[in-house]
């Protein structure tokens, strides 16, 4: 596995890379043939498709395993544990991309989106395929490091900063696809969807942090139990 795993990792980095495009490729396609001054507005089309995050995690999941593949292949010695520096990464990019699974497929996979908005294949390889992949190198990876649980604390940090920068943000932007002065990623965030309004949000919002707090000590977890610690 030490020898072939570098390159499941740059194939499952090229992949999720080629969903992104794909997906960004279609929802700026839209943005073009669109009939309203708020649905053909290219620059609000990108930002908001670069606010999702399932598009964030995947483009850091892609990055992450990109730069451990060229690491393993250029560092040969089975011995060696993968950097202190980017073995965090790893345990970053891991739950955000595991917790996207489990999202996606309790919450979003039922919820209908007008007919084109959406690239299939692209869908199911950033929600289903990339997740399992870091899945498994959690499970089965070589020369994962075994890191302290202060890495638990460190996953943390960008869902807390991505979920302040939609709520400021959602008021700001005209939604492209139905003219209303707010806009969400995603339907459980907004507040207009719920009778208890920004409560109910608030739910959702301790909900999914204490599955991003549960993801990572399960991921940390792991990499105690089968990683490398350095000496």
């Amino acid at each position: 596995m030490t020898t072939w795993w570098p390159y499941a990792r740059l194939a499952a980095a090229a992949l999720a890379l080629a969903a992104i495009i794909g997906q960004l490729a279609l929802s700026l396609s839209n943005a073009m043939n669109a009939t309203t001054e708020w649905g053909g507005h290219l620059p609000t089309v990108a930002a908001n498709f670069l606010s999702f995050f399932t598009i964030e995690s995947n483009l850091l999941a892609a990055i992450v395993l990109a730069i451990g593949g060229v690491w393993a292949l250029r560092q040969r010695d089975a011995s060696v544990a993968e950097p202190h520096w980017f073995a965090v990464l790893l345990v970053c990019v891991s739950t955000y991309m595991i917790v996207t699974g489990i999202v996606y497929n309790l919450l979003l996979r039922n919820v209908q989106l007008p007919q084109g908005v959406t690239l299939p294949w692209s869908n199911e390889v950033l929600h289903v395929v990339i997740p399992l992949f870091l899945l498994a190198d959690v499970l089965f990876a070589p020369r994962r490091r075994a890191l302290g649980w202060g890495a638990v604390l460190i996953t943390a940090i960008f869902p807390i900063v991505w979920a302040v920068y939609t709520l400021l943000r959602a008021n700001l932007i005209v939604a492209p696809a139905t003219g209303d002065p707010w806009w969400y990623p995603y339907p459980f965030l907004d507040p207009h969807l719920h009778d208890g309004g920004y409560g109910t949000v608030a739910l959702y919002i301790v909900g999914i942090a204490v599955a991003i707090i549960g993801v990572a000590v399960f991921v940390v977890w792991v990499g105690r139990r089968r990683g490398i610690r350095p000496n």
